[in-house]
């Protein structure tokens, strides 16, 4: 089953900047081979489910290795089996609305 999924992890105990720690956890969502979207408070991330449960847990894994002693995650996820829809499908739906109102 495919998901899309809006994953924030937090570093907590590692100071004010935590650009080092989000770049880590992008990257191995990428080496993963999802789909992830950076965005100002998280990450827009599509695969298959298990793929990116699993990512989500390497993540975590390897920013503890790097020092953040504790980690806050807010994770939302959608499914649908009723037709195929990318991160892409449901963006393009609101702007083609927004480009056709009067």
């Amino acid at each position: 089953m495919r998901v899309i999924a809006d994953i924030c992890i937090t570093p907590m105990g590692v100071g004010a900047s935590v650009s080092d720690y989000v770049t880590e956890a992008h990257a191995i969502l990428k080496d993963a081979g999802l789909n992830a979207t950076l965005h100002a408070y998280g990450t827009n991330v599509e695969g298959e489910f298990d793929a990116v449960m699993s990512a989500l847990k390497r993540c975590h894994e390897r920013l503890h290795e790097l020092g953040a002693p504790r980690l806050s995650t807010s994770i939302r996820l959608g499914t649908r089996i009723d037709k195929p829809q990318t991160m892409n499908d449901k963006v393009n739906v609101v702007r083609d609305k927004l480009a056709h109102r009067a």
